[in-house]
């Protein structure tokens, strides 16, 4: 909604002809600099070339992408590699507008990519990245009073304007100055945005599960069951609880239908109607995130299940292979580069090695090293690797083949303390940083078991004996796409004859490589007669979230779509020419919303810890802004900044996604498949922010209007 042009306030007319005039003044500023530089005609080339580049991939076919973001990356770093004695781009010098009144009386600060000043003509450009001053920004808002220690000096003063500005191609096309959001568009009119477009729309807190508040359907009143344990659920899901504790069960629905509800609150009935044989001492959670491990650990506590094992798909594996090889200690890898992993939990591995598996030669010959052994002559036969990833059938590239072999062979040296053990001071082998020598080295690798080896090694041994593992009355497997063929397998041998398991998954939410299909993961634990519930209602996202999220699965997408239980508010989009500018409007966002809905919980989930990191940043200086890493979520009201990969399991209240871009969200299935992870996490509302280039996976030709 937008108001016309001659509904415009004096008060919004006075900050257009203000701003526009201050962007004139800076524009002639920066021309008479470059003149005087000399350097105008090379850096107008640069800039011109970069923005040609830009167009080109807004338009370009998905397959020239990759190649026009190279050119882009080079182009940028022929300009940023002058950054110290460059000029800002007249283009766009600046994106936000900070006026501060002190000792000295009014100053205007630009907070732009580069630092420039010409105190003769009031312009002082400042890199918001690096410039201390930047921290008034975004500590403090307009009419605030600030004091700030600025290396020895202490600043004090009030905030008299704090605006965020869009200029594009020279032309200033948008101001944010609190709830005051003026547009200009194509005509040249500006006009004035409303609320419901330029804020996160209040009434949506409390709306996520939380701890001791677990339980999501019609709320069906069946009060005979022990504690009322299902007294929250609707019909289909109480139906899928009462399944016969000794029959396994397999819940499957979208994002937010109440698959973690059902499984938990099975795992009670269970625990309550049969003790004797189901104590809870013998009966596990097993989920794939650390998030979504303390969330679990919090929501059984108010059902009485307190004493349940809950443990992350990483921590069981550990823990279980040393039991299975009854060591205390695994030396465990640094990290698996992400195609070695990929390659490692792909179905197609299984099958190879299941015809390469012959008896051990001795009757030590299941010990780690032996099995670890045998596993690595696979890994280092490039006949075998060739295939592994012929059978998977381009769902595996060919450079996982060198990459396997390079990591296998640089597990399988000799480690340095080995090769160095002429020397026998200790001290000698730690450098100067308390690091030992071996440590951010090639070397680091020698010795060392992948975790993903790890199912695999108990798979090569359990042909040849049994794994000696104590046997467990349930197991229940959360975001059950998440586990490849063999970490079931392991969960078989744990379950022994009983069977008796809950599985909750749902394909279109994968984010590990590995998932076979679901009736090969029942085939793997050893299950014929599964019960098996689909749900069919999103209980917690509103359906415009329901309806983005099935458009980014595109192709991917399951025939029959989850019914939305509510119309909810709209999902905003909103784009911006430059990273900056995102980072600083979702902060803006944030501040707002926070002040309006205190007891919110607000996810602003990104693509990479990297790009969480950044946007971080922004919003570092406020109590109620957290980085999140680890899964070390508090579950508590205010704002966790975190990336995709950490979310799965978990809800908000609101989500912002603060990088939607093509460079980040390729069109890809694992891209889709992530993006949809990200964008259901919202039980009230849902902002999509983008810049540069906007991913295609949410752009117009998806079938929406196109974000602003």
């Amino acid at each position: 909604m937008t108001r016309p042009p001659e509904a415009l306030s004096e008060a919004a007319l006075a900050v257009i002809a203000e701003e526009e005039a201050l962007l004139t003044r800076v524009q002639t500023t920066l021309e008479a600099a470059r003149h005087k530089a000399g350097r105008d005609q090379e850096n107008r080339g640069l800039v011109a070339q970069l923005q040609v580049l830009r167009d080109d991939a807004a338009s370009a076919a998905v397959a020239d992408l990759p190649h026009l973001f190279f050119q882009m990356d080079q182009t940028r770093a022929l300009l940023d590699r002058q950054e110290t004695s460059q000029l800002p781009d007249s283009q766009a010098p600046y994106f936000a507008h900070l006026r501060l009144q002190g000792e000295a009386g009014p100053r205007d600060y630009l907070l732009g990519r580069a630092t420039f000043a010409d105190l003769s003509a009031g312009v002082r450009v400042i890199d918001w990245r690096y410039a201390p001053i930047a921290r008034v920004f975004y500590s403090y808002e307009e009419g605030d009073a600030y004091e700030e220690q600025f290396g020895e000096r202490l600043a004090e003063g009030t905030v008299e304007v704090r605006r965020l500005v869009v200029i594009e191609r020279g032309v200033l096309t948008r101001i944010i100055s609190g709830a005051l959001v003026l547009e200009r568009d194509a005509r040249g009119t500006w006009h004035e945005v409303g609320r419901e477009q330029s804020a996160l729309q209040a009434g949506g807190a409390g709306s996520a599960a939380r701890p001791g508040k677990l339980g999501t359907g019609k709320g069906a009143r069946r009060m005979e069951d022990a504690f009322g344990v299902t007294a929250l659920l609707d019909a289909e899901q109480y139906e899928a609880v009462s399944v016969d504790p000794t029959q396994p069960l397999l819940v499957l629905g979208s994002a937010g239908s109440g698959k973690t509800t059902v499984a938990l609150h099975r795992l009670a009935k269970i625990a309550f109607d049969n003790l004797e044989q189901f104590p809870q001492s013998r009966m596990k959670l097993i989920v794939p995130e650390p998030g979504l491990a303390r969330l679990s650990r919090r929501l059984l506590a108010p059902l009485g299940l307190g004493r349940v094992s809950v443990e992350t798909l990483d921590g069981w594996l550990l823990s279980t292979a040393r039991a299975a090889f009854d060591l205390p200690g695994i030396k465990l890898s640094p990290e698996t580069p992400p195609l070695v992993s990929r390659f490692k939990r792909h179905p197609a591995l299984r099958r190879a090695l299941l015809g390469r598996i012959g008896a051990p030669k001795t009757p030590q010959g299941t010990t780690l090293e032996r099995v670890h052994r045998r596993l690595a002559d696979a890994y280092l036969d490039r006949s075998f690797l060739e295939a592994v990833v012929k059978d998977a059938r381009g769902e595996l590239p060919s450079t996982a083949i060198d990459e396997t072999l390079q990591h296998t062979r640089l597990q399988r040296s000799t480690p340095l303390d080995k090769e160095l053990k002429d020397i026998t001071d200790p001290e000698r082998l730690i450098t100067v940083d308390g690091k030992g020598i071996e440590d951010d080295t090639p070397y680091a690798l020698a010795g060392t078991v992948d975790l993903e080896d790890l199912p695999i090694l108990m798979f090569l041994k359990a042909q040849h004996g049994s794994l000696g593992l104590e046997r467990l009355a349930h197991v229940v497997l959360d975001e059950a796409e998440d586990f490849s063929l063999f970490e079931l397998f392991v969960v078989r041998r744990l379950l022994g004859k009983g069977r008796s398991c809950t599985l909750a998954g749902d394909e279109m939410q994968q984010t590990e490589a590995g998932f076979a299909g679901w009736p090969e993961a029942l085939d793997e634990l050893g299950i014929r007669d599964a019960a098996t519930c689909r749900l069919q209602v999103s209980y917690r996202c509103p359906a415009p979230v329901v309806e983005l999220a099935r458009r980014v699965l595109g192709t991917q997408a399951p025939a029959e779509s989850a019914q939305a239980l509510r119309a909810g508010a709209p999902v905003g989009f909103h784009h911006f020419p430059v990273e900056a500018q995102a980072q600083l409007f979702v902060g803006e966002a944030l501040r707002d919303l926070v002040a309006r809905e205190p007891h919110a919980s607000v996810g602003v989930i990104a693509s990479s810890p990297e790009s969480a990191d950044a946007v971080y940043r922004v919003v570092a200086d406020q109590s109620w802004a957290r980085r999140v890493k680890d899964g070390e979520f508090s579950f508590e009201p205010g704002v966790d900044v975190t990336d995709v990969g950490s979310v799965k399991g978990l809800e908000f209240d609101y989500v912002i996604l603060p990088d939607v871009t093509a460079r980040a969200w390729p069109v890809d299935d694992e891209s889709r498949r992530r993006l949809h992870v990200a964008i259901t996490r919202t039980s009230h509302q849902l902002w999509v922010v983008s810049s540069g280039v906007r991913s295609r996976l949410i752009s117009p030709e998806a079938g929406e209007a196109a974000p602003r």
